[in-house]
């Protein structure tokens, strides 16, 4: 299996973020690349920079007003006497129809939901190169590869199509996606992170060719806390094409495999032609988050239960952060595909 990641990627270095209140530094730091790069090479993948795709595949998910937002956004910032080194919102609207605010300020309340993204003069570039290594990996299996990772940092799940939030700017798994309908009637994404895919949800939830299905945390009392629920079914056109399947905290292997069968069963009856993976290694028992307790060899049989829906699959790197086993768990998981694919 190809890994598709550029070294463009390591640029965006976020200093910090709020933790319950408390600044604290922020996780999703470049070292995360080291780690999984090594997983991905002890699974015999080789790695290939991807091409530079432009806007094209970006803006088919996410609005152009948003875009041009995370492209100026840091320089605008930086004219404010006092400002941050990185943007960080202060403020936030209660409702998001009508007005649009012209300031730099309430513009980045309205354009980021948390504190957990901040913006840096490196951030664009590195989020761009991100997704174009989610489209690359999509390209090879539209060429006809069985499947293909995309090592995706800064990760993209959390991030709708104009709000950013959970360290995400750009949606990796949803670009992969959008780019894989060229060529797919249906594509499915399965998003197995601690965190419920949110973002995604949010951009897929009115549409009927791409099925939403998440496995995560509860989120009554974890991350994203809005959205995860089981109800969510998605509105209009896109009604029961959205499944999401919330654990107990502290679930391990085996019942995280049981809403893995569930979320088979559903996928199966959508009858995709492609799938997306948004593989999120932070459901490992040893992960800072600690939500879920998946074991290393766990991610093996993951693999192996999604492999055996035998469709060409782009695999995405959302969460997983810095742990000794985080290279490991990568390898686990791979190997545990490629074994099946």
């Amino acid at each position: 299996m190809k890994t598709f990641y550029a070294d463009e990627q390591k640029h965006h270095n976020p200093k910090g973020f709020l933790s319950s209140g408390a600044p604290q530094p922020n996780p999703e730091k470049p070292e995360r690349i080291e780690r999984l790069l090594a997983g991905a090479r002890a699974a015999g993948s080789s790695i290939h920079h991807p091409r530079d795709y432009g806007l094209g595949p970006i803006a088919a998910v996410h609005t152009p007003e948003y875009l041009e937002f995370l492209q100026n956004i840091h320089q605008r910032w930086q004219l404010i006497p006092g400002a941050s080194e990185e943007v960080v919102p202060n403020i936030h609207p209660i409702g998001r129809s009508g007005s649009y605010p012209a300031s730099a300020v309430g513009q980045a309340g309205y354009h980021m939901a948390d504190t957990s993204c901040p913006i840096s003069a490196q951030t664009w570039e590195s989020a761009c190169w991100s997704a174009w290594s989610a489209v690359e990996a999509a390209e090879s299996v539209m060429s006809g590869e069985p499947a293909a990772y995309a090592l995706c940092r800064p990760p993209g799940h959390h991030a709708f199509a104009d709000v950013a939030g959970g360290f995400c700017f750009i949606n990796n798994s949803a670009v992969a996606a959008q780019r894989l309908r060229k060529s797919a009637a249906r594509v499915a994404i399965l998003d197995v992170d601690l965190h419920h895919g949110n973002g995604t949800q949010g951009i897929f939830y009115a549409r009927p060719d791409v099925l939403t299905v998440s496995i995560h945390a509860d989120p009554v009392r974890f991350y994203p806390f809005f959205w995860g629920y089981a109800d969510e079914r998605g509105e209009g056109a896109g009604l029961g094409y959205n499944y999401n399947l919330p654990l107990l905290r502290k679930s391990g292997d085996e019942v995280f495999l049981e809403a893995l069968a569930a979320a088979a069963k559903r996928i199966e009856a959508f009858a995709p032609e492609a799938l997306v993976v948004a593989l999120g290694l932070d459901a490992f028992d040893g992960d800072p988050f600690g939500g879920l307790s998946v074991s290393t060899p766990g991610f093996a049989r993951i693999a192996e239960a999604i492999a055996r829906l035998g469709l060409p699959t782009v695999i995405v790197q959302e969460g997983g952060y810095l742990c000794d086993e985080l290279s490991d768990n990568l390898t686990s998981f791979l190997t545990g595909f490629g074994s099946l694919a």
